[in-house]
């Protein structure tokens, strides 16, 4: 376990992760959590009084899938899988180092720079974002 969670937090996360990437599949949902789990890992940026998966997903104007349908419910067991695997210490590239990610629609092109952050690379429609390794220590 890379994080600490509660059992609310797991299915909190499986959540946030079907709500921000379940047209992604499985892939893309654990790219999400990776997303998640980086922030609180990582002591930077606005992320620094981050310290639970409920901080990083309830975080102010974060991520725009807690007011999506897909947020509300209880997380499948393979949702909930999928989360595990994340809380475990699965990474998934480009989301490895990542902290930000955006989805900048049908047939555009990934910003090589966002937020001043360099473009990690890109899975389906979302575009990942890491910072450099000097600021952010904890995620490398």
């Amino acid at each position: 376990m890379i994080v600490n969670y509660t059992t609310k937090e797991l299915d909190l996360l499986a959540r946030i992760m079907r709500a921000e990437a379940q047209t992604e599949g499985e892939l893309g949902m654990l790219m999400v959590g990776n997303v998640v789990v980086n922030r609180v890992l990582g002591n930077c940026y606005t992320f620094k009084d981050i310290d639970s998966i409920s901080d990083a997903i309830y975080q102010k104007n974060q991520f725009s899938g807690i007011n999506s349908s897909l947020f509300y419910g209880s997380a499948t067991t393979n949702e909930k899988n999928l989360a595990k695997r994340i809380l475990m210490g699965e990474y998934y590239y480009p989301a490895t180092h990542a902290l930000w990610f955006y989805a900048p629609g049908t047939n555009n092109s990934c910003l090589n720079n966002w937020y001043s952050q360099s473009l990690a690379g890109r899975y389906k429609n979302h575009c990942f974002y890491r910072p450099e390794s000097g600021t952010c220590p904890e995620l490398y």
